[in-house]
C-alpha cells in the first residue's frame, strides 16, 4: 500500500527542521539589513542590488554589472557604519557581481 505524501508549506518544513529554520531567519535579516541601508545606495543603483547571504560577521550583497558594483563600493563604509549603529554586527560587506540580464 502506497503512502502519499502530501507537499508541506515551506514555513512548516523551516519550523520542523532547524537547518531551515536557520536559513529562513538568515535571508529574512539579509532582506532586513538592505532595507536599512537602502536610502545610502543611490536611487539609480538600487535596482541592481539584492540582499545575498550573511556568514558570521560578514554580509553579501549581489550586485548586477561591474559599473554598478563599483560605484556601489564606494559607499560600503558608510552602509557598514547604518548597520553597526543599528546592531548588527557586520565586521564586512562583499559585493558579488552577478551577470546582467539580457
Amino acid at each position: 500500500m502506497h503512502r502519499q505524501t502530501l507537499p508541506v508549506p515551506v514555513h512548516q518544513a523551516a519550523q520542523d527542521s532547524p537547518t531551515l529554520a536557520r536559513l529562513a531567519q538568515l535571508a529574512r535579516e539579509s532582506g532586513e539589513r538592505l532595507k536599512a541601508v537602502e536610502s545610502l545606495i543611490p536611487p539609480t543603483l538600487r535596482r541592481f542590488v539584492k540582499a545575498g547571504p550573511i556568514e558570521g560577521s560578514s554580509w553579501c550583497l549581489l550586485v548586477e554589472g561591474n559599473a554598478a558594483a563599483a560605484k556601489l563600493r564606494q559607499v560600503l563604509p558608510a552602509l557598514q557604519a547604518l548597520l553597526c549603529d543599528r546592531g548588527w554586527q557586520v565586521t564586512s560587506i562583499r559585493i558579488k557581481v552577478q551577470a546582467r540580464a539580457s
